[in-house]
């Protein structure tokens, strides 16, 4: 996918619309091009101005003297075709389109031509009707969403304009760091298959989530999707599930939503973790991102209260998660260190009365423990307790291990401290949530995308494509 590299990693932009008033999206593409500080050129472009925010402005794209590998457009739509025109004789490899006005409302025609013209010239085109692209292994933020994105290993799809802003800001004040955010709006050529090639292959990325609306080439996507998981985990929100969202999709678009049942068997045979709200999909990311893979074992609970255990018992049920009795080395460590009335079975629920001190114990026991895989970890505040000192001290016994050798999630569950130490603990990535529901359904997706992953490997080699 080496005429991808362009998007993600171009040499210089060029903003076409560019705007010397705050306020207008010329204005903040630039305005984010140079806070994030990206590290390659920066080009506006403006007939009517000769400076932009301190870089000097061109009348064309073909006047820049230099190279021009991106071009982000923010004209109104009807100038789009002449731009990407006077960009493809420059020698430009890659058009962001943000400019609404396309296929959406109806222009399907126009669509049609600014692709024609972009092929002429062996041009890509992302969008139509977008908020742009971030890459911040190089520093790139050709949008106008936030500036202040958080760099990680979490590429983010989305296929709605505001929306994917909105989230975009929501990683920053969740704190999870991508490596990518990529509008893709009406898809007129570069694709959710098309990033999801390119992604599988790149060292900056751990984990790929989509909100998807719509899929054209059904082929094609389930092909990508296949190759893509055998390597990386990929989780979708998918929009448009009753027939009112289908009709919201077309006309938000011009997407198709397609047949629920059909998207549903789709998603399983290629290996798709599926999400059904935003904050599930994030919460799956944040794990992904951070822990180890899951290498088999039992996945053992540690909980102080024994509603928490049951609830989360509940979610892993329903994600097709069973739990067994811990394994006996396990048991024999933490019985005389308990109450005599603590349960050693699964969920370990070593009671309301124990010490800071001896929770982060019981959790540490089972981190070490050979015969455990994956570990949750659920406290409820008490007044013999501090969450914050259990953050730190969960943080302290990770770090001795020479950071987490297998999955752990921790949900703590009450007041102003427990959401400090969820943001403590966050910050040392160790995913951590505000309920136990979260963290247990965090804790299914990176178990559950194992086997997911070996279904698609053994179906490919039935169809012998391995």
């Amino acid at each position: 996918m080496k005429e991808m590299e362009p998007l993600f990693k171009p040499r210089s932009v060029a903003v076409v619309g560019a705007s010397r008033h705050p306020g207008k999206i010329g204005y903040a593409v630039v305005k984010n091009l140079i806070a994030s500080k990206y590290e390659g050129k920066i080009y506006p472009v403006n007939p009517k101005a000769d400076e932009i925010l301190g870089l000097k402005a061109y009348p064309t794209v073909s006047s820049i003297p230099g190279e021009v590998d991106m071009v982000v457009v923010v004209v109104p739509a009807q100038f789009v075709p002449e731009v990407i025109e006077d960009a493809g004789k420059k020698g430009a490899k890659v058009a962001v389109i943000i400019t609404s006005g396309f296929k959406e409302i109806g222009r399907a025609d126009l669509e049609e031509e600014v692709v024609r013209r972009a092929r002429k010239y062996g041009m890509r085109v992302l969008g139509p009707n977008i908020f742009g692209i971030v890459y911040t292994p190089v520093k790139l933020n050709a949008t106008f969403g936030p500036s202040d994105v958080i760099e990680g290993s979490v590429g983010f799809i989305t296929q709605s304009g505001a929306l994917g802003i909105a989230l975009m800001g929501m990683t920053i004040v969740e704190k999870i760091g991508v490596s990518t955010i990529v509008s893709i709006g009406n898809k007129s050529d570069i694709d959710d298959a098309d990033l999801l090639n390119y992604l599988k292959d790149d060292e900056e990325t751990k984990v790929v989530l989509i909100y998807l609306e719509g899929v054209t080439d059904g082929k094609k996507f389930m092909e990508a999707a296949q190759n893509f998981t055998l390597r990386k985990p990929l989780i979708v929100i998918k929009a448009g599930k009753t027939a009112a969202g289908a009709k919201a999709v077309a006309s938000h678009t011009g997407s198709l939503a397609g047949n629920v049942a059909v998207y549903s068997t789709l998603f399983k045979e290629t290996g798709i973790l599926e999400a059904s709200t935003v904050e599930e999909a994030f919460d799956w990311a944040r794990a992904f991102s951070y822990l180890p893979q899951y290498e088999g074992g039992q996945l053992v609970i540690v909980t102080n209260g024994g509603g928490a255990g049951v609830l989360a018992t509940d979610v892993l049920a329903e994600n097709g998660i069973s739990l067994k009795t811990p394994p006996e080395p396990l048991v024999n460590e933490l019985r005389p260190k308990l109450p005599g009335f603590a349960s050693l079975k699964n969920p370990i629920d070593v009671t309301g009365m124990i010490s800071s001190e001896g929770y982060v114990e019981a959790v540490s026991a089972a981190l070490r423990s050979e015969g455990v895989g994956a570990v949750l970890a659920l406290y409820c505040e008490t007044a013999v307790t501090n969450p914050e000192d259990i953050a730190e001290g969960l943080i302290k016994e990770v770090n001795e291990m020479g950071g987490l050798k297998k999955p752990l999630t921790v949900a703590l569950i009450g007041g102003r401290k427990s959401y400090n130490a969820v943001e403590m603990l966050n910050n040392a990535r160790i995913p951590a949530y505000p309920m136990p529901e979260r963290a247990a359904s965090a804790m299914a997706a990176v178990i559950n995308y194992v086997e997911a992953r070996e279904r698609v490997r053994l179906r490919l080699q039935e169809l012998g494509n391995s």
